[in-house]
């Protein structure tokens, strides 16, 4: 019966042509390689090396074994890396990027999704904007995330896209919110908008000022804040209106500006969430599970999106 252990040594001395190297390489007394050897010859009925003055080269059925051990080895290789993966899942860190507002959609909920499987693991959600958790893709210090797409540079990366979220305008006063709010009306508005540190990248500013341009208008705020929910909060006293995702609307102006509402823009506008990974990247179970629950987390909350990015026919 041939074993592990066997096939190991027989590589080893294959791809040094020598059993003392092998041997050295694999941290074994010479005679331990040479016994394996032998066992394994017995064992199919073949010798599987000419012995050549100090070294050795591969008989015909050496070279037709070395691809089927070659996947053994592998296969073994693969299932130890797994179930160290499944330990670490149980008692490790999972990182994952996430988009700024993420933490308003789904971030507490996720976090609750991931501990309701593996309470022991450790975890950390990174971001404050998308084009900050695409800088730490890029670096290697995420294996994936999920972000806003529209102003992403997707050189060397694999985007799929899995929700949209609808930009919507939010005021105080009913009769701003009395019909959509065209390109005209948004350059004229007063105009209150988060995320100023990344002005020049963030994805809601990308899809406006498109949408501005489009239309001939140049988009103008009168007020630059960092976070999102002074914004609302601004909006809610009266001062100025905002644009933000549907999602941040439904969950802050009930708490933070309860007397605001909001309308849809005219043409709608939409932001793209993506899940993000480097090409060719071999992703580890327990980013794998991130990307399954965040996508289920944001699915429920947001516009589901298909294959290809076409908007997914929402269950009746």
């Amino acid at each position: 019966m041939l074993s592990l252990h066997q096939l190991t040594c027989f590589l080893a001395v294959y791809e040094r042509g020598s059993i003392t190297a092998a041997a050295e390489d694999l941290g074994y007394a010479q005679p331990s390689v040479s016994e394996q050897l032998r066992t394994l010859e017995r064992g199919l009925g073949a010798p599987l090396f000419h012995r050549v003055g100090r070294g050795v080269v591969p008989t015909d059925a050496g070279e037709q074994l070395r691809p089927h051990a070659e996947r053994v080895v592998a296969a073994a290789d693969d299932a130890r890396r797994a179930v160290e993966s499944s330990i670490s899942l149980e008692t490790g860190t999972i990182r994952f990027g996430m988009f700024g507002t993420a933490r308003l959609y789904a971030g507490a909920d996720l976090v609750a999704d991931v501990l309701a499987r593996h309470p022991g693991v450790r975890v950390e959600l990174i971001g404050q904007n998308s084009s900050g958790v695409q800088d730490e893709l890029r670096r290697g210090r995420l294996e994936a995330a999920m972000i806003a797409v529209p102003a992403l540079s997707s050189e060397g990366l694999e985007v799929t896209p899995v929700a949209r979220d609808e930009l919507v305008y939010i005021s105080n006063d009913p009769e701003r919110l009395a019909t959509p709010v065209t390109a005209k009306r948004l350059s004229e508005a007063s105009l209150v908008m988060a995320e100023t540190t990344f002005r020049a990248v963030d994805s809601a500013r990308t899809v406006l000022r498109q949408m501005l341009h489009e239309a001939g208008r140049n988009p103008r705020t009168r007020i630059e804040v960092e976070d999102v929910e002074t914004a609302v909060e601004l909006v809610g006293m009266g001062h100025v209106d905002s644009v933000v995702q549907r999602g941040v609307a439904e969950a802050l102006l009930p708490r933070l500006a309860p007397a605001a509402g909001w309308v849809s823009l005219r043409p709608r506008q939409w932001d793209t969430l993506a899940i993000v990974h480097r090409k060719g990247a071999t992703l580890s179970p327990a980013t794998r599970l991130m990307i399954e629950l965040a996508t289920r987390r944001i699915q429920t909350i947001t516009e589901p999106l298909g294959p290809g990015g076409k908007v997914r026919a929402q269950p009746q």
